[in-house]
């Protein structure tokens, strides 16, 4: 049964994004993306507020539950609140009653949309869509690494090309770096990538061809993957949304994991480029923990 009102309240008082800062955050470090619009260096991400843990399905469980709607609206103003000035988000109608709740609370957070469910298949939603106040909309990446492998990339450019004529800025998705490769060599009208620190679609042949014939269970996190995503993100002159830096929390063990993390993530990505972190405060202050991170790394 869904919780009262005056439950979630009870209870949301609690959690840690609830909480409601006495003094007003230091400003995060911002970037001019892509020469079009200025946003925080810290990215708000979505899949923890829609039990997407990339870990296995009792986490998801997990993730479900706890993120209620009212939380996910919550855990949003909160991140603005922090000094995130905006977020990514993938199309499902769930993800857009949360950006309609968002604005209802006043939120002026700016918006990248992901390609995904209905407007994946049905690219006429993308007038729609962009009327919803979107800064870009990127190609969904997983569908974009199916597409690289079986040789179908003009539905990319589809996309692409139809985004761009909204006026939004158009954006391609990938967890594969020859991806990002194939596209700049084709001079492609793509505004921005949203890059994967870590290459998850590979087929179990591909993992079995790099591991001596085995594979791991679940999808693939190898430990050098953050390095050959940054190689291309530095390459292209095309501004990037680095995603997946903290490996879906496997990187994110201790304060010290998680810094190191976003060090190496502000050390190996452009100047004008920004990183997509998602944030689940359920057991402690997620938000307020990645901020403070993201302010003392560009402090030094």
């Amino acid at each position: 049964m869904p919780a009262s009102r005056r439950e979630f309240l009870l209870s949301a008082a609690a959690a840690p994004a609830a909480a409601q800062p006495s003094v007003q955050p230091a400003p995060l470090p911002k970037v001019n993306f892509g020469g079009r619009h200025e946003i925080s260096r810290l990215v708000l991400g979505t899949n923890p507020l829609m039990g997407y843990s990339h870990f296995n399905r009792i986490l998801d469980q997990c993730m479900r539950e706890w993120m209620t709607p009212e939380r996910r609206i919550e855990t949003v103003l909160a991140a603005e609140r922090a000094g995130i000035t905006a977020w990514q988000l993938h199309y499902q109608k769930e993800t857009i009653e949360t950006l309609r709740g968002v604005r209802e609370r006043g939120s002026k957070i700016s918006v990248f949309l992901l390609s995904d469910f209905e407007l994946q298949k049905d690219f006429s939603m993308i007038p729609e869509m962009a009327r919803l106040g979107f800064l870009g909309m990127a190609h969904h990446g997983n569908r974009t690494d199916e597409a690289f492998r079986e040789g179908k990339m003009d539905r990319v450019l589809e996309f692409v090309q139809r985004v761009r004529d909204t006026g939004l800025m158009a954006g391609v998705s990938t967890h594969n770096p020859a991806v990002v490769e194939w596209i700049e060599e084709k001079g492609w009208p793509v505004d921005y990538y949203m890059t994967c620190f870590y290459h998850v679609t590979r087929t179990p042949e591909q993992v079995r061809a790099m591991l001596n014939g085995e594979r791991p269970l679940g999808e693939p996190f190898l430990e050098k993957d953050p390095e050959r995503m940054a190689r291309v993100i530095r390459q292209t002159r095309k501004p990037c949304l680095a995603f997946k830096i903290l490996g879906a929390g496997r990187a994110g063990g201790s304060r010290e994991q998680i810094e190191a993390a976003f060090r190496f993530a502000f050390a190996n990505i452009k100047p004008g480029d920004a990183v997509i972190v998602g944030m689940w405060p359920k057991f402690k202050d997620e938000i307020a923990e990645n901020c403070d991170i993201v302010r003392r790394l560009h402090a030094t």
